[in-house]
């Protein structure tokens, strides 16, 4: 009896882990053609040397991309400082303007230290702008988790947009954005 509940608990934890994994994938590929206020990058590694690292670099051009297409007014990036040395939100600006993206257009986060810290900071900065609309820009696994962060600060005018850049790392990532959804 014992081993037959265990079996149903089992199947029912991998049902669940499955369907959610498809949830994160469908919904970080579902890039929006909607216009917003306002774009959200949510920072990752800096490299020793103050590169980007190609993540970033792919979250970054994404950004770009909504711009230069007039779907976003301006740029946030988000980020702390790394254990490298380096303010994420400053080297991020510094790569935007590197291609062609005026100074004016792009704001600086430099205390999201985590995803939550970003989207709290995103939502009061939007709103001191009057902006009603962001769209966050992040790997496609990561997506759903902002969503649900932004939901929970009352702000439901939330769109994505992820990069087409994938590593090894991101079945780990995945997996771990189960459990970051949920804890």
């Amino acid at each position: 009896m014992i081993k037959k509940f265990l079996k149903y608990i089992l199947i029912t934890a991998i049902l669940w882990y499955t369907i959610h994994v498809l949830y994160i994938v469908i919904n970080g590929f579902s890039n929006t053609k909607q216009n917003a206020d306002l774009a959200v990058v949510l920072g990752n590694k800096v490299n020793e040397d103050g590169t980007l690292s190609p993540r970033l670099k792919a979250r970054l051009d994404e950004s770009i991309e909504l711009f230069k297409k007039k779907q976003i007014k301006q740029i946030l990036v988000s980020g702390g400082l790394g254990k490298e040395g380096y303010w994420e939100g400053f080297q991020m600006k510094k790569y935007l303007i590197t291609q062609n993206i005026p100074s004016d257009k792009i704001i600086v986060d430099n205390h999201g230290d985590n995803t939550e810290k970003t989207v709290i900071n995103t939502i009061r900065i939007a709103d001191s702008l009057q902006y009603t609309k962001v769209i966050s820009v992040s790997q496609y696994y990561h997506q759903v988790r902002i969503r649900k962060l932004f939901k929970k600060h009352n702000f439901d005018h939330i769109e994505n947009s992820s990069p087409s850049y994938f590593e090894a790392r991101d079945v780990y990532s995945v997996f771990r954005e189960f459990f970051a959804y949920y804890f």
